[in-house]
């Protein structure tokens, strides 16, 4: 879609557009019937309690791709799986953020949780949601990696059902 060149009409119709993509999914999944819970956003202590919470440490600032994020740390329902708005109350923080980006002003680095070669994002859902939507593919984040007693191979394995195919 063709920018208009005016940075808040511009973040207002990224907005709605996310929230029809948004739709147009869930009405597809329903459709289908396919259940609520498979585009909810994968949470980290759905994946890490098979896998046994080891322990975790500070990796600092990195810069992250986009198709890495998968989950979250908590119950979000803010959200879908690939972080499209799933709900209107989202809209003025969203659209505030998105504006900003836009105008070019530095967003400040979000926080994941890293487990395996996958991310959990802990804060930064709305900036997440705007870099989707907006085509980026690189993010930066602030990344403290999960230490599991699993092996590497049993983390990828349970982590790849939290997987999204972004468009």
């Amino acid at each position: 879609m063709l920018d208009t060149g005016f940075p808040r009409a511009d973040a207002e119709n990224d907005f709605l557009r996310a929230r029809r993509r948004h739709f147009r999914v869930t009405l597809t999944r329903r459709l289908r019937g396919r259940p609520a819970c498979s585009e909810r956003l994968a949470q980290l202590d759905e994946i890490t309690g098979p896998l046994g919470w080891r322990g975790q440490r500070q990796l600092g600032l990195q810069t992250i791709g986009l198709d890495t994020i998968v989950g979250t740390t908590g119950a979000r329902r803010d959200f879908d799986r690939c972080f499209r708005p799933a709900a209107s109350h989202v809209r003025s923080r969203w659209e505030r953020l998105a504006l900003a980006q836009r105008r070019g002003a530095a967003l400040p680095p979000i926080e994941v949780y890293r487990l395996g070669g996958l991310h959990f994002v802990d804060d930064g859902h709305h900036r997440v949601s705007v870099a989707a939507t907006t085509g980026q593919q690189l993010i930066d984040a602030y990344v403290t990696e999960v230490l599991t007693t699993a092996p590497p191979q049993a983390k990828a394995k349970a982590a790849s059902l939290a997987r999204c195919g972004r468009s």
